[in-house]
């Protein structure tokens, strides 16, 4: 029973993470300006699950601004809803320039009121100018859904935050209730685990004391009154050590046992969760969901630690968005799902603390993937515009393999593929991405590898594909080069691939004919050589 024991680590080594270190007094700054992305997967929804509150599996990642070479907002929300399939962000402030951004784009937003201003919430008038400032000229264009009251203020250890968090959460409703907005928007506060002073095995998950009757108690007690989620910040990220990374990763393991209940744990996750829970339940609120407003995992880190790259990273991100949207719930709360917030959006090279607090978003600041977890609005549409744009004679056959969650679902509902261009409208709008006759097949094989990795549906110069031949580099670079630039919105900067590749006017099957001639060429010389 080793493993078991390993809980406690897993737990308390939480405590070194970015947004509460406990030496810093000004605690809650490093993400003061920050925010956190949600997107839901259609097939969530296939699932039977009970659901207290309508929280159905909405996945959300963290888009983080602490940083000084991240895009403007207005880009950043359009990347959202153009090229991925998020539509909800949580902000860790309520910036007017991002609450404006999001208008009328569909996308949910929460925004964070910042630890150092939860005091002064507790009277009503300020409450109410609050609100009337920061929030009630952005609604309706800007779909706000939450208000989260500080951060993780329980691990600030800072007794007047404290002591203001549920008086500033109660007046604060009270305001919206004035406004007619209850309904709209709920109220809550995201919890690091530090707030449990047991949690292993998860059936003995307890609050720390004086915490749990002075503060979680009526904190549980509003939430339920106001139909609003309890939210945690779990990371099995700073408690695997190298013989649990498969546990912390839902790779398949031995898994613990948990001697009081006999169910068995597969994941660390699910113990963290379960321990929350428990103590939830020891309080009486057993009732309510939990959100995990927080989680994540850096794709790069100084520290000689296994298990810290992007590879890595993909895979616990993949793994938790499957996991939490599955229906299959924990073992205590089985047959649920869980609204996840990963983090983060963007790497934020300001962070303070080591390397890997710099490196745990899933974008890189020029909006190109760190690595893909399925989140760029990929697939079905992306393979009609690359086949109606680079072989107009070949429409893609049948559905696509991978369904999008995206607006259009099946290619049947797609238009049809326009004519062939003459060529005296090549010079007209129409622009395409194609290798420059410099580069190398080497880099050619990499911006391949690179359009595919995304999800992007390379199934057409696959063997069999309607665009594999001529079977060349060249020509299954120009395919996947073109599908990257057309559906990242036909940017200059999306053409660049390292400088080798070039924006033409003149249509592909000019260049694919070319190709063509080169590919039996070389064809002929293998021949004559064998």
């Amino acid at each position: 029973m080793a493993a078991i024991s390993n809980y406690n680590r897993y737990w308390h080594h939480h405590h070194h993470h970015h947004h509460y270190h406990l030496s810093k007094p000004n605690y809650g700054n490093s993400s003061s300006s920050s925010f956190r992305i949600t997107w839901t997967r259609s097939f969530a929804s296939n699932h039977n699950f009970t659901s207290s509150t309508g929280v159905e599996g909405a996945i959300g990642v963290n888009y983080g601004t602490v940083a000084d070479n991240l895009p403007p907002p207005a880009e950043v929300a359009q990347f959202l809803v153009k090229s991925t399939i998020i539509n909800r962000v949580r902000l860790f402030d309520s910036n007017p320039e991002v609450l404006q951004a999001f208008a009328h784009t569909g996308i949910s937003v929460t925004i964070t009121i910042p630890n150092d201003q939860i005091p002064s919430l507790t009277k009503l008038t300020s409450a109410q100018q609050w609100l009337r400032t920061t929030v009630q000229p952005h609604i309706p264009a800007t779909d706000i859904v939450r208000i989260l009251v500080g951060n993780e203020v329980l691990a600030t250890a800072n007794k007047l935050l404290i002591v203001s968090l549920v008086p500033a959460m109660e007046t604060l409703h009270a305001a919206l209730v004035d406004a007619g907005l209850n309904r709209r928007i709920k109220i809550s506060t995201p919890h690091s685990l530090g707030i449990l002073s047991a949690s292993s095995p998860p059936s003995t998950g307890k609050f720390r004391q004086g915490y749990d009757t002075h503060v979680l108690g009526p904190l549980l007690g509003f939430l339920r009154s106001t139909d609003s989620p309890f939210m945690v910040n779990p990371y099995p990220f700073f408690g695997f050590s190298p013989d649990t990374i498969d546990y912390a990763l839902f790779r398949p393991c031995s898994g613990v046992l948990d001697p009081n209940t006999e169910l068995k744990y597969t994941n660390m996750l699910d113990a963290q969760l379960d321990a929350v829970f428990s103590a939830m339940k020891v309080l009486g609120y057993s009732d309510l969901e939990i959100v995990i407003a927080e989680t994540g995992w850096p794709s790069d880190g100084n520290l000689p630690k296994i298990g810290v790259d992007p590879t890595t990273a993909a895979e616990y991100n993949g793994n938790l968005m499957r996991h939490v949207t599955s229906g299959l719930g924990t073992p205590l709360m089985p047959n649920r799902t869980f609204e996840t917030f990963i983090f983060a959006l963007f790497n934020e090279d300001l962070k303070p603390g080591p390397t890997c607090e710099r490196n745990f978003g899933l974008f890189r600041p020029d909006m190109t993937p760190v690595y893909d977890v399925g989140i760029l609005r990929p697939t079905v549409v992306a393979a009609a515009v690359v086949a109606r744009s680079s072989v107009p004679e070949n429409p893609i056959q049948g559905p696509s393999p991978i369904q999008s969650p995206g607006p259009v679902a099946s290619p049947e509902r797609l238009p049809p593929p326009p004519p062939p261009p003459h060529h005296e409208e090549g010079r007209s709008g129409k622009r395409w991405c194609l290798p420059k006759m410099s580069a190398v097949s080497e880099a050619l094989q990499r911006n391949i590898d690179f359009v595919c990795g995304l999800g992007l549906d390379c199934g057409p110069i696959q063997e069999g594909g309607p665009c594999f031949l001529p079977n060349t580099v060249r020509a299954h670079a120009a395919y996947a080069m073109n599908a990257y630039y057309q559906i990242m919105g036909s940017n200059g900067s999306d053409c660049d691939f390292e400088q080798t590749g070039a924006i033409s006017h003149v249509d592909p099957s000019t260049f694919l004919a070319l190709e063509y001639a080169n590919f039996d060429s070389e064809e002929r010389c293998k021949s004559q050589s064998r």
